[in-house]
């Protein structure tokens, strides 16, 4: 029994997590992860920069159904976990970030391999401790809290254009009742309304779309593009990656809920005239473990 835990904390993943749930609810579409996987080895991916393979990790996820609620899989077990068959914005360059890490951090990366990718990512300080509020629900709080550990760098406040921007956030604890987990665990509506209030005071550093043609020029691929919306009381409605094209054309590549899969769509600013909705940019630009 040792030797077996001690395997699972050398994959980096802690027990707790994959015993709570069967292994194929928490990773689903091993498969098509592990044809990711051999694609990335036979082309090269991992003497890539990291922007560049996430980049190709993503294209190779193109056409991939869209599907919402992959993570909300039970309404008190809060795990890492992966779905390959079907994703949302969110996922979608989760996905594509983590395969790029994996082909990094080792010459065979397995699916326990994946998911400590994910978690690292996901959750914050990197630990899921089987608790909703552990999860980096908000792509600013994201941001944030990766950037901490070097694991992304905030790249807005030097584009051309930036300015800060604060708004007084009531996403999710005003609206507490949509999430299942969150009506089994009232309880944890105090933390999620407190880390709403820490973001409100922090604020974001964005883009407005006007400015992002002339920003256009700075951006790599695989860097993050979160979308800021227009609506008062959240920062961010949407996410998904930077992708140019071989004519040099800065495309917005994401899982489109219109579309209903994983597409390579039109120039970004192109695509953020297309939303009244949309405000302007958050980028992340991600870095090697």
């Amino acid at each position: 029994m040792r030797k077996v835990a001690a395997l699972f904390l050398l994959a980096g993943v802690a027990v707790a997590h994959t015993a709570s749930l069967p292994e194929n609810v928490v990773f689903v579409g091993k498969d098509k992860y592990y044809d990711l996987i051999r694609k990335g080895q036979s082309q090269g991916w991992a003497s890539l920069p990291i922007g560049e393979r996430t980049a190709r990790a993503g294209l190779a996820l193109v056409g991939t159904p869209y599907k919402n609620y992959t993570l909300e899989l039970d309404s008190r077990i809060e795990t890492p976990c992966v779905n390959m068959d079907g994703m949302d914005c969110w996922t979608f360059f989760e996905i594509s970030l983590a395969s790029a890490r994996a082909l990094k951090a080792s010459p065979t990366p397995s699916t326990a391999d994946m998911l400590r990718m994910i978690e690292m990512d996901r959750y914050r300080g990197g630990r899921c401790n089987g608790i909703f509020t552990s999860r980096l629900h908000y792509l600013e709080q994201w941001l944030a809290d990766n950037q901490s550990r070097g694991l992304v760098k905030d790249v807005t406040p030097d584009l051309p254009g930036a300015r800060k921007l604060n708004r007084e956030m009531r996403e999710m604890s005003a609206d507490w009742k949509s999430s299942k987990q969150l009506r089994a665990n009232p309880s944890l509506v105090p933390e999620l309304a407190r880390i709403e209030d820490q973001l409100s005071r922090r604020g974001i550093y964005y883009v407005p779309k006007a400015k992002v043609p002339a920003a256009e020029k700075y951006l790599k691929n695989g860097d993050v593009i979160c979308i800021v919306t227009t609506w008062p009381y959240g920062y961010t409605s949407h996410v998904g990656l930077a992708y140019r094209d071989k004519k040099g054309v800065l495309r917005f590549m994401h899982a489109s809920k219109n579309a209903r899969e994983v597409i390579v769509d039109t120039r970004l600013s192109a695509y953020l005239n297309r939303f009244k909705s949309d405000a302007g940019i958050m980028v992340a630009r991600p870095n090697d473990i």
